[in-house]
């Protein structure tokens, strides 16, 4: 469908793909009406600095920001902030909004992110029990960051280890819970999760791995300990809470389109309904360079996805797909991954650990498909070129470190 001439794109979220879809309609050329609704006080904003240095106080609110409000008003981009969507009604093409007021649509770019994953346990509803998730959650936060204060955190994936680093290094009592019997157990190797509890406890911070939360108690209506099922007390001036999120889907179900752990989208970002688009956590989309559909919560995803629905509606070539990448700062260890390790059947160690610089290759059947790299960009780099080619790497030469990435690259280019 050629919805170039639409007269109205509304867009429903705040966040990265939101954003980028806003800029890349009118970098393309859309000369329409657009309106961006975001249930957040605040111009659209990116979050990866909440965990760390915002949280930290080295970044300014400001520097948070995608664009000054100046460019939406000289862009033409109305914003309906601090106002919730609460309805999609496909017939009429228009959205209901908190209040009772809609707008008409001719395109519809849902964009509505996801949220954290509640805490299923007594006491989680205690004052000083957070979550970190948008910036009013961080502004919440940061009075309580105070050194000598005991901040246990629940869950130990990116976010949690994220905001451990920075506790420490602003002096708070950390202690980190994970139920599984390693951090970062969903998303990379042991090599990479015994380096990562080496370096958090190197730096003062206390890991529990297959430690099951039983409870919070708290005294005056704040916490004060978590209790672990095997009785153990654990006492606590803040707790801070990192066990996932969940794809806010709601209008999107609701409207009756298509959900597959996300709104189902095509390479385009287009939906179900050939009028609405997703893109960012809330989208379910194809993974082309591994054959299957997936939801990504990365900044890269927001951008590409926002970039995709936006060529959609001009009627433009598809962008390119890139792999899919990430990254963690944690102290002074930047992890760069690419790439899904999923279904490896063979991991490739590149480097010593103990150097602190030093890359894990995931493969199957002889092929690269993802790699985490601290503190080495060019193992990133080269591995993003060498998955996007789906090439075959022989471990031996991965291993071998006098072997630059670059010729490791060209070799399989070749091959």
């Amino acid at each position: 469908m050629d919805l170039s001439d639409a007269s109205q794109i509304v867009l429903i979220g705040g966040g990265q793909a939101a954003a980028q879809a806003v800029q890349s309609l009118r970098m393309g050329g859309y000369s329409g009406k657009l309106v961006l609704v975001g249930d957040e006080p605040v111009l659209p904003y990116q979050r990866p600095p909440l965990s760390k240095a915002y949280m930290k106080g080295e970044f300014a609110e400001e520097r948070l920001f995608f664009k000054p409000g100046a460019w939406y008003e000289d862009n033409d981009v109305e914003l309906i902030l601090s106002t919730r969507a609460t309805r999609v009604d496909r017939a009429a093409r228009i959205v209901e909004l908190e209040h009772g007021a809609t707008l008409a649509y001719d395109a519809l770019i849902l964009c509505t992110g996801s949220r954290p994953r509640p805490l299923p346990a007594k006491g989680a509803d205690l004052e000083n029990v957070y979550d970190l998730r948008g910036l009013g959650d961080v502004d919440r936060i940061q009075p309580n960051m105070v050194a000598g204060r005991r901040l246990v955190i629940i869950g130990a994936g990116y976010i949690g280890l994220e905001a451990a680093a920075v506790a420490r290094q602003m002096g708070l009592e950390v202690t980190v819970l994970e139920m599984a019997d390693r951090v970062l157990a969903r998303v990379t190797s042991p090599t990479m999760s015994a380096f990562y509890e080496k370096e958090h406890r190197a730096q003062g911070a206390t890991i529990l791995t297959g430690a099951r939360l039983d409870h919070l108690e708290g005294e005056n209506g704040k916490v004060s300990a978590a209790v672990l099922a095997d009785g153990t007390k654990l006492p606590a001036d803040m707790v801070l809470v990192g066990i996932g999120i969940l794809p806010n889907v709601e209008l999107a179900e609701e409207a009756g389109l298509t959900i597959d752990n996300g709104v189902a989208t095509d390479r385009d970002a287009r939906t179900s309904d050939p009028r609405i688009f997703a893109a960012g956590d809330c989208a379910s989309r194809p993974l082309v360079h591994y054959g299957h559909s997936g939801r990504l919560e990365s900044v890269h995803n927001a951008i590409e996805q926002g970039k995709l629905a936006a060529a959609a509606i001009l009627g433009k070539p598809r962008p390119p797909e890139d792999c899919p990448w990430f990254w963690s700062d944690q102290y002074d260890l930047k992890l760069q991954i690419a790439g899904l390790n999923q279904g490896h059947d063979e991991i490739v160690v590149r480097g010593n650990p103990d150097d602190r610089k030093f890359a894990v290759f995931y493969l199957r059947n002889g092929t690269l498909i993802a790699v985490d790299a601290v503190n080495s960009p060019p193992e990133f780099l080269a591995s993003k070129k060498l998955i996007m080619m789906g090439s075959k790497v022989a471990p031996d030469m991965l291993k071998d470190t006098s072997t630059s990435m670059k010729d490791i690259a060209a070799a399989a280019a070749t091959a």
